[in-house]
């Protein structure tokens, strides 16, 4: 981990920026023929393209050897991880493709999620004292919401042991210190109520099964588990911010139709709306999506009734 996060600063201290794309975006740039081998930093950390030696300053392949992140074959070399830039920090995850069962994928709906999830944080009539970040990955949730509360404990949660790795050196190049990386299936493996419970899950019908992209057979099916738990874990006037995404059949939605009986009779104030209307068009191509006319990223969420109560509580503890 040292030598990872010691290579994110040294990518920070070079001035290093980029803006990860779709997959399918990222394949198209990369096919052109002047893209074949990476020329800089840029190459390497973002587009994951393959160099050489002399391409690198020295500093950064021996902190490459040290993480083990650097893949030598001859003369063709690739970096295992990227880093992405968002909130003025850098993230460390899984070089593209994103094909292996443990990849940390981040990309335009991790922008969109963490921008509602701040958004949230920001707006709340209550302070954020314990929030959880469910599915974490990079931790790019988690750490905009413990920069906006620096008050808070955050819990980042997720299976995937790569992805609270990459959370810890996320956290630490962004220098907050109140964010808690935590191996847990969805809520499991932490306790109490949260002010904040905030998540991306995957939400693919993905016949490969990956974790990272899988949401199921309806490729929402871990959005309604969360919302199953997330609803009694939230605290008096707690908010559940659920980043999530359907395939739109005949012109009806049946993620909004299945969270809202999941979301009845909880006494809840829920907000739906879609983010994005069209994404992943190149799903539809296949059997998955067969039965879909469009794929849309929505945002649901969900806010507890609070009180004066808790306003007081907040501001007196104990």
């Amino acid at each position: 981990m040292n030598a990872l996060l010691q290579l994110g600063k040294e990518l920070k201290a070079a001035g290093y920026h980029f803006t990860t794309v779709t997959p399918a975006t990222h394949d198209r740039v990369n096919r052109r023929a002047a893209n074949a081998r990476a020329r800089d930093l840029h190459g390497v950390f973002g587009w994951s393209r393959p160099f050489g030696p002399g391409v690198l300053p020295e500093r950064i392949v021996e902190l490459m050897d040290a993480a083990g992140v650097l893949d030598r074959r001859g003369d063709e070399w690739r970096s295992k991880v990227r880093f992405s830039s968002y909130d003025d920090e850098l993230f460390v995850h899984s070089a593209f493709p994103t094909d292996a069962e443990d990849s940390v994928f981040f990309g335009p709906d991790t922008y969109r999620m963490a921008d509602a999830a701040s958004a949230r944080a920001e707006a709340r009539q209550w302070p954020v004292r314990r929030a959880v970040d469910i599915g974490t990955g990079t931790g790019a949730g988690a750490i905009a919401v413990a920069k906006r509360c620096p008050e808070a404990e955050v819990f980042a949660v997720d299976i995937n042991d790569q992805a609270l790795e990459y959370t810890a050196v996320n956290a630490a190049l962004a220098g907050v210190g109140n964010v808690r990386p935590v191996h847990s299936d969805l809520l499991s493996g932490v306790d109490g109520t949260f002010d904040l419970i905030l998540t991306n899950p995957p939400f693919m019908i993905d016949p490969a099964g990956r974790a990272y992209r899988d949401g199921g057979a309806n490729g929402y099916d871990l959005s309604l588990r969360i919302i199953d738990q997330a609803v009694p874990r939230l605290a008096p006037g707690g908010e559940l911010v659920l980043f999530t995404g359907t395939g739109i059949v005949d012109g009806q939605d049946p993620f909004r139709e299945a969270a809202a009986e999941h979301l009845a009779g909880s006494g809840l104030t829920v907000g739906y709306r879609e983010v994005d209307p069209d994404v992943y068009g190149e799903e539809l191509d296949g059997p998955a999506y067969a039965h879909a006319e469009r794929i849309a990223v929505v945002l649901l969420t969900a806010r507890a009734e609070g009180s004066a109560d808790i306003l007081e509580q907040h501001q007196n503890p104990g």
